[in-house]
């Protein structure tokens, strides 16, 4: 279950609750018993962490980088010629 950060603007109180994603928020602040409590909603931190993941991961392959064309190819490799759609002769 998420734990939520919740303030009250009239006096100032920050409190957290864990609560299910189908809960009610919280209206009333337990300080002042006001009717004026909001979610505050701030940035996430992310860690991957474990075996699986690498820097290199999401970047271009040194070959294809010293190659230049940026299409990921590496030197050597061929791709398939496709035939223009306009010389395509059609089948009745």
């Amino acid at each position: 279950m998420p734990t939520y950060q919740y303030a009250c603007p009239d006096c100032g109180y920050k409190f957290e609750r864990v609560q299910r994603f189908t809960d009610d928020p919280v209206r009333v602040c337990p300080e002042c018993s006001r009717e004026s409590v909001y979610r505050v909603v701030s940035k996430v931190a992310i860690t991957f962490k474990g075996s699986g993941w690498y820097i290199t991961d999401s970047r271009q392959s040194s070959k294809a980088a010293k190659n230049g064309d940026g299409n990921g190819k590496a030197e050597g490799e061929k791709t398939a010629d496709k035939e223009p759609a306009a010389t395509a002769e059609k089948s009745d």
